[in-house]
C-alpha cells in the first residue's frame, strides 16, 4: 500500500553547481548527504533530492517536474532574477494557483508555486 511521496531526485551532472542554485538561490536547506553523489532536502512529508548523472540518469530530466511552494511568488521571483537565474516562464496566473517556471543548472524545471487561498 502506498503510504505518501518518499522523495523526488533530479540527476545533474555538477552537484556543486546544482547545491548553489538549490540551497543558494532557492534557500532549501540540506538534510542530509551521503558523499559527494547525493544530498537530500526534507520539504513537510517528502524530500527532493539531486544526485550525480550518469549514464542510466541523464540530465535534463525528462518526465516529473519538481514545484516547490512559496509564500511570496514575486519576492521568489525577483531573488531568483537578481542572481540571474534563468526562466522558462514568467509569472503567469491559472484559475487556482499563479507560478514561474525557472531553470537549474542543468535545465531542469523548478516551478516556483502559490496557491491561491
Amino acid at each position: 500500500m502506498i503510504r505518501g511521496l518518499a522523495f523526488l531526485v533530479y540527476p545533474v551532472k555538477d552537484p556543486a553547481k546544482a547545491r548553489a542554485f538549490y540551497e543558494g538561490q532557492l534557500g532549501l536547506r540540506l538534510s542530509r548527504q551521503f558523499g559527494d553523489q547525493w544530498f537530500e532536502y526534507d520539504l513537510g512529508d517528502a524530500t527532493f533530492a539531486i544526485a550525480r548523472a550518469d549514464e542510466t540518469h541523464p540530465v535534463p530530466v525528462r518526465g516529473a517536474v519538481v514545484a516547490f511552494e512559496v509564500d511570496d511568488l514575486e519576492a521568489a521571483v525577483a531573488r531568483l532574477k537578481a542572481q540571474r537565474a534563468r526562466f522558462r516562464q514568467d509569472l503567469c496566473e491559472t484559475p487556482v494557483c499563479r507560478l514561474a517556471v525557472a531553470l537549474d543548472p542543468d535545465f531542469n524545471e523548478v516551478i516556483l508555486h502559490q496557491r491561491k487561498t
